[in-house]
């Protein structure tokens, strides 16, 4: 039987939700994406990853996600070191998460209901608790009366909310926002921030990577910016040059 609760006790005693001791990453082609990378976030932070394209931000993220692995150092999320997690425990660990996308990803024949509940489903959640937790994912991003509509049928704004409720629905203990506002109007970009906001004051970790500097200064949160594979700035005061 897996263990979902791995090191509860750990986590309990270190608030640390996610580090990243000595981590490099290099890949075959000859990128060095990540030198000696040493941070630590804690258990309800709000942090914004910024830096320039190639500064290694997409790496950052697919390490915290077990998408790749790193050649040194140790990467530990909600208690598991990725060095030492097993294959099998890999669904379990990336359930802790939600994902919110730059480009969306919604599933085009399903409608808004559909999208947001499909992970419930692949966990065999009763259509009770479906209906009842989908339900709470899209008041929550302003989404309730559009349950029955289909992606095309919603703007890019609308879609990315969807994306947020998907990512909310199974009450995770850290959300990922991958450049959530890049295909949004600015407007929207502001909604999409005060809602993270909304959901990192209720107590889930957010990580977001984003590079609108302005967007950043606005919110004032904890910012760490990468540059050229290496941390360069970590303030907590959310400033930005």
């Amino acid at each position: 039987m897996i263990n979902i609760n791995k090191n509860i006790d750990e986590i309990k005693n270190n608030q640390a939700l996610i580090e990243f001791k000595g981590v490099s990453k290099n890949y075959a082609n000859g990128t060095h994406a990540l030198n000696d990378v040493n941070i630590r976030i804690n258990k309800g932070e709000f942090v914004f990853v910024v830096g320039a394209s190639g500064a290694g931000k997409s790496t950052f993220i697919k390490l915290i996600m077990h998408e790749e692995k790193c050649n040194t150092g140790e990467v530990i999320v909600n208690g598991y070191k990725m060095s030492k997690i097993k294959r099998r425990e890999v669904p379990y660990f990336r359930r802790t998460m939600g994902i919110v996308f730059q480009d969306f990803r919604l599933i085009p024949n399903m409608t808004v209901f559909g999208n947001v509940a499909f992970s419930l489903r692949v966990v065999g959640a009763s259509s009770k608790d479906i209906r009842r937790r989908v339900a709470s994912a899209l008041s929550m991003v302003g989404l309730g009366d559009k349950a029955r509509c289909y992606p095309n049928e919603l703007s890019g704004g609308e879609q990315q909310r969807v994306g947020l409720a998907r990512a909310l629905v199974n009450n995770p203990q850290i959300i990922i926002a991958d450049e959530p506002t890049g295909n949004v109007d600015p407007e929207m970009s502001y909604e999409i921030v005060d809602l993270l906001t909304e959901i990192n004051r209720r107590g889930t970790t957010v990580v977001m990577v984003t590079h609108e500097h302005q967007l950043v200064r606005d919110f004032g949160r904890r910012v760490i910016m990468l540059e050229k594979g290496r941390i360069v700035a970590d303030n907590e005061e959310g400033a930005v040059q």
